[in-house]
């Protein structure tokens, strides 16, 4: 059973990680597909997110998954928090008895350094910078984080219409390991002061709020 990673955060969430290695029959005998997802391998990645909900809570309600306007899905009763997200072969979930949560896994591609000005601002570039200069990883690989620990806030917001480049801005990164925290800033409809956590695998990169 490919489960790559699991951690247990607290008392009261948990997240784990799936490598898509599996075809649908694997997952069918736990989840099913309530909407119509026709691309096969997108198929395979709606599946894993939901099968690893079951691996964290056996006794997952599925019957009482909605979806928002935002897109993402919810328990009508909110008795778990929950997040999902997947890329090429990997699928992620987190869940929380009590706060809302947010996750993202990416894939670390130098691709990213093309779309770096719409989602960075000017202190945060300065902020790549001073970090890239003093060789902790690679540029891109940077870029990649900050980009998922982005979509990590957007997701634990949850209510669509968020400019990643206005709303949420990053200050400092702490790390140790291939592991750390990022601190960061959300600005909407109120301030929120946030710590996102994170871990690279090497070629993957894997964030959480």
């Amino acid at each position: 059973m490919p489960l790559f990673y699991q951690h247990n955060i607290n008392d009261s969430a948990k997240l784990a990680v799936w490598h898509i290695t599996e075809n649908e029959d694997f997952f069918l005998k736990k989840v099913r597909i309530k909407k119509e997802v026709t691309h096969p391998h997108k198929r395979l990645q709606h599946l894993a997110g939901r099968y690893l909900l079951h691996i964290l809570y056996p006794d997952f309600p599925f019957e009482l998954m909605e979806i928002a306007e935002s897109g993402k899905p919810f328990l009508l009763n909110e008795k778990f928090h929950f997040s999902i997200s997947h890329c090429a072969d990997y699928a992620a979930a987190i869940i929380s008895e009590n706060k809302s949560v947010g996750i993202d896994v990416e894939l670390v591609t130098p691709k990213i350094e093309k779309v770096k000005n719409k989602f960075l601002s000017e202190s945060e570039l300065s902020l790549l910078s001073d970090i890239d200069n003093n060789a902790t990883m690679p540029g891109y690989q940077l870029l990649t984080l900050f980009w998922s620990t982005k979509e990590a806030i957007f997701k634990w917001y949850g209510k669509g219409a968020v400019s990643f480049k206005g709303n949420i801005m990053l200050h400092k990164l702490f790390l140790s390991d291939n592991k750390g925290i990022i601190e960061a800033r959300f600005a909407k409809e109120e301030t929120v002061y946030l710590k996102i956590e994170f871990r690279l695998f090497g070629s993957l990169c894997l964030a959480w709020v």
